[in-house]
């Protein structure tokens, strides 16, 4: 038997904290040592964190990172265990993304990444070089700092492995296992035993599935101990990265790290008898052909062995069942651990959050609950960090510290119920009784004062008074009544979050957190500036379908029993009068349900359809349940709409990345924001398409919607396409 030890491991790292990320990495390798681990692997680009972004393009985030790297290799760090780092590497004039395998003090291997990772989320193009020399190793001239410290001048740079005297080692960067041809298949076939996966791997809901089934996939056909290390936490921007690293031998997952942790370091260690690969392999008629007439790969020779023989000392990890998340505790613990992350690491002393009583704010208000209950269950567990951290946000003083999570949202967690006239009694109870369901410092006040005193100015100003439609005002005028109340409630969201901490004599501030979820984004179902506007949103990239159903499993899961009340509610912005005869509701306003902007949503990014190409899907989805022309006019009303409204997307409130069909502009879902909202062209052909479907030979008559259309210009000073006579609140603005 070969057996042996290895450990890999989630780091909450900080893209630009060399300090905290210095400390994380010691930490682990300290703690791998201590389990008797003679390999140790971290996460993708560990040492400057993963999202650093343009700071990749200075020279001096690569010095720091040499500097970092130097520190650990001038201690005993590295002694007796193969260790794993990620950092960017300046070779040249080119800029790689790395893996730096060292050992004993010394730089045994620089693998640079050859796959980079250049769609979704992630830019690495835009700061790396991908490595395409494959037939052999460079003798790469380090630093003359480092290697003076080192004693080290070269070192082996490029694709291969390293060979020890009893088994194979290789590393494999992240996308690299995605990709048709992934490198461990021809490693594999040159005897490499051991592949170590670095990793920069965020959060997606329904993810999770397809990243282990890649690694269980990886060895399950050709053997092998497969390592997974990834980043765990915010390092500084929407992405939350969600840990799970793992271990996998022969297509078993034998250990699995969390997925949602609040801890800055957490260890998977395993242990593995490398025979068990060897034997496998030999069992495999076709894996011993191609092995045969493989191509070679360069190799580094180290005359160390990292395996013991048999010994009762060592147990052998076992295959376990992997651990998966319903898409409703995805929800709860990925924003709530992101939360944590950005609280403690902004300097900010809470959060507020104005609370309508309705689903998306009640849920963030949930996410916050399930926040404050992760930390007080950390701290329980021994967490000094989680402790440090919740003693200083709560400015606890004389010892005590968090032991109730209710108590701990009194001190960092405030509610704000803002009223109108056009508010209901019931929305009013259902986010109070939610309030002291949490714990949260609530208050209740009316803003119709403010609104009146704005409107006496205007009439002051202009001589005229606006009304409500139901009162036989005007689109125009109902539309600028209900974005009045808006953007008032967004003044007064940042007033208080800067003030009531100064009220209660408790220093620093607030960050105002947002309640706008992805498919009102989507379909621009929201007022520029409004409550939408805050300094993060926990929610904006997950469907009003997924948080109704969160809203049902954390009234149980979380202990806020008032929370299935809140999903049961339709869903309303209540801005309008309520009356006997009219009430208003999101769904009525938008003129499509959320289940079909969901639909709409999944075929406009996921399946990259444009307009002729949904309605030609949608055809077929609906099937007999809708005629042609019924699917027409509703593509046709969505994509009028998505257009009119997509510069609300260029200032939309920094949110959690969640959802796949995100409209989030600033890196994601990179598109115009000034549309021809006509879509003369395309709206021609469905047209065509439908009819021709339909078999009726008589012109299709135009929609309302496409008979006047204008260039106007909001009172924001945005330019959009707007049709005139719009019935939609919110259209434009």
């Amino acid at each position: 038997m070969r057996l042996i030890k290895v450990v890999t491991c989630n780091l909450n790292q900080w893209a630009m904290d060399f300090d905290c990320n210095m400390k994380n990495i010691k930490e682990s390798i300290s703690r791998a040592k201590e389990a008797g681990a003679v390999i140790r692997l971290g996460p993708e680009l560990e040492i400057t964190g993963y999202g650093c972004e343009d700071h990749f393009l200075e020279m001096d985030t690569v010095h720091h990172a040499w500097e970092c790297l130097t520190e650990l290799l001038r201690g005993d760090w590295t002694d007796g265990i193969l260790c794993g780092f990620g950092m960017p590497v300046m070779k040249g004039s080119e800029r790689y993304n790395c893996q730096i395998l060292c050992l004993n003090r010394k730089i045994v291997m620089i693998r640079p990444k050859m796959w980079l990772a250049n769609d979704g989320n992630y830019r690495e193009l835009r700061w790396f070089t991908a490595w395409k020399q494959k037939d052999y190793l460079e003798d790469f001239l380090l630093p003359i700092a480092v290697s003076d410290a080192l004693s080290q001048t070269t070192v082996p740079f490029g694709y291969g492995y390293v060979q020890f005297l009893d088994t194979a080692v290789a590393a494999e960067v992240c996308e690299e296992l995605f990709t048709p041809m992934p490198p461990h298949a021809e490693l594999a076939l040159n005897g490499v035993e051991v592949f170590m996966n670095a990793s920069g791997s965020h959060h997606q809901l329904r993810k999770l599935d397809i990243r282990l089934r890649a690694f269980i996939g990886a060895t399950h056909s050709r053997g092998g101990v497969y390592m997974y290390s990834n980043h765990q936490g915010c390092d500084g921007g929407r992405l939350y990265y969600d840990g799970c690293s793992c271990v996998v031998v022969n297509g078993d997952v034998v250990a699995q790290g969390s997925q949602f942790s609040i801890k800055d370091v957490e260890l998977v260690v395993a242990q593995i008898d490398l025979d068990a690969v060897a034997s496998l392999r030999g069992s495999i008629s076709s894996f011993q052909e191609q092995a045969s007439c493989k191509k070679k790969i360069s190799s580094v020779l180290v005359p160390f062995k990292l395996c013991q023989s048999f010994n009762l000392q060592m147990s052998l990890s076992s295959p376990l069942k992997i651990r998966y998340h319903s898409p409703e505790e995805e929800i709860a613990f990925g924003p709530a651990c992101w939360l944590w992350d950005y609280l403690r690491r902004s300097g900010a002393s809470g959060f507020l959050l104005p609370l309508s009583g309705g689903a998306d704010s009640s849920s963030v208000a949930a996410i916050v609950g399930c926040m404050c209950q992760l930390a007080v269950r950390e701290i329980e567990n021994g967490d000094e960090q989680v402790k440090a951290d919740a003693i200083r946000i709560g400015h606890y003083t004389d010892g005590q510290f968090p032991t109730n999570s209710k108590e701990f949202a009194k001190r960092i967690f405030y509610t704000v119920f803002m009223g109108s006239e056009n508010s209901s009694e019931a929305t009013k109870t259902r986010a109070k009784v939610l309030a002291d369901e949490i714990g949260s410092w609530h208050l209740d006040v009316s803003i119709d004062g403010v609104v009146s005193a704005l409107l006496s100015l205007f009439q002051t100003l202009t001589g005229k008074r606006p009304h409500y439609k139901v009162d036989g005002g005007s689109n125009i005028e109902n539309l600028g009544l209900q974005n009045i109340q808006a953007r008032i409630r967004m003044v007064l969201a940042f007033m208080l979050a800067s003030l009531l901490p100064w009220v209660h004599s408790k220093p620093g501030f607030y960050l105002v957190l947002g309640s706008s979820n992805v498919d009102e984004g989507l379909r621009g179902y929201l007022t520029k500036y409004d409550c939408s506007s805050a300094d993060i949103n926990p929610i904006g990239s997950i469907s009003k379908i997924d948080l109704r159903a969160f809203l049902k499993w954390a009234a149980i899961h979380l202990g806020f029993p008032s929370l299935a009340e809140v999903e049961a509610a339709p869903p309303t912005a209540e801005l309008e009068p309520i009356r006997t005869n009219y009430s208003q509701l999101d769904e009525v306003d938008m003129g499509m349900t959320y289940e079909e902007l969901s639909v709409y949503g999944r075929l406009r990014k996921i399946f990259r359809c444009g307009p002729v190409s949904m309605f030609k899907n949608l055809c077929y989805k609906w099937g007999g349940n809708r005629t042609p022309l019924e699917a027409a006019e509703k593509v046709k009303h969505f994509f009028k709409y998505y257009s009119i409204n997509r510069h609300k997307m260029t200032v939309l409130t920094p949110s959690y990345h969640a959802e796949s069909y995100s409209p989030e502009d600033n890196r994601f879902d990179l598109r115009q924001f000034l549309y021809n909202a006509r879509w003369p062209y395309q709206f021609r052909k469905i047209d065509e398409l439908a009819r021709d479907l339909d078999g009726d030979k008589v012109a299709i008559t135009k929609s309302t919607d496409q008979e006047k259309v204008g260039v106007s210009v909001t009172t924001d000073g945005c330019m959009g396409v707007v049709a005139a006579g719009s019935g939609d609140p919110r259209a434009g603005f």
